[in-house]
């Protein structure tokens, strides 16, 4: 076979000076993009708040407490 055949289409591909790229949008994709996150359980926390809250047990118990403190009836789940 020859090079030419195998030669990947993007193996020469440049990004052209010319391009602005702040003006490019950034789009969050995967399970952090806001759609996914409509009407489920994830929450994205801020990277000082991830410090501090390290895993969802720490996060749990930190909303429990806020929840006591505040007097907010816990509902039953269906």
């Amino acid at each position: 076979m020859s090079d030419e055949f195998m030669k990947n289409p993007n193996d020469d591909y440049e990004l052209k000076e010319d391009y602005d790229l702040s003006q490019l949008p950034i789009v969050p994709k995967g399970r952090y993009a806001p759609e996914r996150r409509m009407g489920s359980n994830i929450a994205v926390l801020e990277p000082d708040l991830a410090q501090a809250f390290p895993n969802d047990e720490a996060v749990n118990q930190a909303l429990r407490v806020v929840l006591q403190a505040a007097r907010i009836p816990v509902t039953a789940s269906v």
